[in-house]
């Protein structure tokens, strides 16, 4: 029996997010006081008494969801997990678990890339869309075959990939996956493309964060978004990190694969249940397979 530790990315968030765990424990708070200080303002206040819309906002959302799933993970009881994973953003999360950066640097981290989204986002403005029940050879080749900029951003599970890329792009490509036989094509409500090609400006400023940041062997494989595959090195965990922002999240292939390398118990650390979702509809009618969730 082997355990993964699995961390959401963005959408994850709620209104309250980390307020209990800041009442309970004093390592909480702690980490969240040292978060407040890193960030120059007070995440934690709009974590536990912002609305909606204030957690919406990329700057805060991208080190909320980080700060509560690393926090979780830092002072729950849990087993030492054999390998770790995160979907987007959560795969921050997952480097801190498992040691390959500190908190602090993860933390600033998490801080410079959603800056660097935000203004990527105002400066290229794109769209992406989720697409049900098509095959993947199919979205991949209508992708490819749409004139301007659209990709497959998130593999999400069998049946459910994102697309992302210029409004115009996306649009075409929608219309013609459901004439391919898509379910359904639907628009998601967010103000850029996402891992794409059109995230390359924030790519290239984040770049510079991450060369500068420390990176440690892990204490277990980490299965990064690029790869899908169990990454130690260092170095290449480095690589993989640069080139996220404009990769696809391989986020099916890599539970495929952590379930190939004995993964039988799986712990969404973090706010929200997506991610145990996903698992359940990846790892299919196999029963030795546990799937729960702290948050």
């Amino acid at each position: 029996m082997k355990n993964a530790f699995i961390f959401p990315g963005q959408g994850s968030q709620f209104p309250g997010m980390g307020k209990e765990l800041y009442q309970n424990s004093s390592k909480a708070r702690e980490m969240m006081e040292r978060a407040n200080e890193i960030l120059g303002f007070r995440i934690t206040d709009i974590m536990f008494d912002g609305t909606d819309e204030d957690l919406r906002t990329t700057r805060v959302t991208q080190p909320a969801i980080f700060l509560h799933s690393v926090v979780l993970a830092g002072c729950s009881q849990l087993k030492t997990p054999d390998m770790v994973g995160g979907h987007s953003l959560g795969e921050f999360s997952a480097l801190v678990a498992a040691g390959a950066v500190s908190f602090e640097d993860g933390l600033r981290l998490v801080a410079a890339r959603a800056s660097a989204m935000q203004r990527c986002c105002e400066k290229v403005p794109g769209a992406m869309a989720a697409v049900i029940a098509l095959d993947q050879e199919t979205l991949e080749r209508v992708c490819e075959e749409t004139p301007g900029v659209v990709v497959p951003a998130n593999y999400n599970c069998d049946g459910q990939i994102v697309i992302s890329g210029s409004k115009e792009a996306v649009d075409l490509a929608c219309a013609a996956l459901k004439e391919a036989g898509a379910k359904r094509a639907l628009p998601l409500p967010v103000g850029g493309a996402f891992h794409s090609p059109l995230m390359e400006p924030a790519r290239e400023e984040l770049a510079e964060a991450i060369n500068a940041t420390a990176f440690s062997t892990p204490s277990c494989p980490i299965y990064q978004n690029v790869s899908a595959a169990p990454e130690t090195d260092a170095a290449r965990i480095r690589q993989n990190l640069l080139a996220q922002l404009t990769s696809p999240v391989r986020w099916t292939q890599s539970v495929k694969a952590m379930l190939a390398d004995g993964a039988t118990a799986f712990t969404e650390i973090g706010p929200g249940s997506v991610l145990q979702g996903l698992v359940k509809r990846i790892a299919g009618a196999r029963e030795d397979i546990t799937i729960e969730g702290i948050q």
